[in-house]
């Protein structure tokens, strides 16, 4: 019989993945308390479409580690609230291309605020300098695990 005792809750994925769902909850419950009247996967997504516009949908639901068919109900909500539209790709007609609309602006400003209070309000856990090293850290681990997925794509 398995007791889930040999997984430890302290262990590196349980801790990245929990301060993962404990700070977007927070940056969730900020955006609501925004009025921005978006959930935590739209405003991703819009986040996402303004990082690598014009985007293929497919592309951008590999760039968020999601289905192509989930993030199609994400960006029919943004469409419907005229915060981005989609286009023919002239290179593909059967693709389309995400583009964000101009009164998308205001809510990515707002969400960039919202970001980085609670980024201000996380790093009250440690000191300034600690916070700092803390964060090159993270930044090392994410480069050294983007050099392990290109080096197992080749195989």
């Amino acid at each position: 019989m398995f007791s889930g005792k040999s997984y430890d809750p302290d262990s590196f994925g349980f801790l990245v993945y929990d301060i993962s769902r404990l700070f977007s909850l927070e940056r969730e419950r900020k955006i609501l308390a925004a009025g921005l009247e978006l959930t935590a996967f739209e405003s991703r997504t819009l986040v996402h479409v303004a990082r690598y516009q014009p985007a293929r949908q497919v592309a951008l639901a590999e760039s968020m580690n999601i289905e192509a068919m989930t993030l199609s109900g994400y960006l029919d909500r943004l469409e419907s609230r005229a915060l981005l539209r989609r286009e023919t790709d002239p290179d593909d007609r059967r693709a389309k291309l995400i583009f964000l609309n101009d009164s998308a602006v205001p809510v990515l400003d707002e969400l960039r605020r919202i970001a980085h209070e609670t980024i201000a309000d996380v790093s009250k856990a440690l000191p300034p300098q600690e916070w700092q090293t803390f964060m090159a850290n993270l930044m090392t681990v994410r480069a050294h695990l983007r050099l392990i997925n290109q080096e197992n794509r080749k195989i």
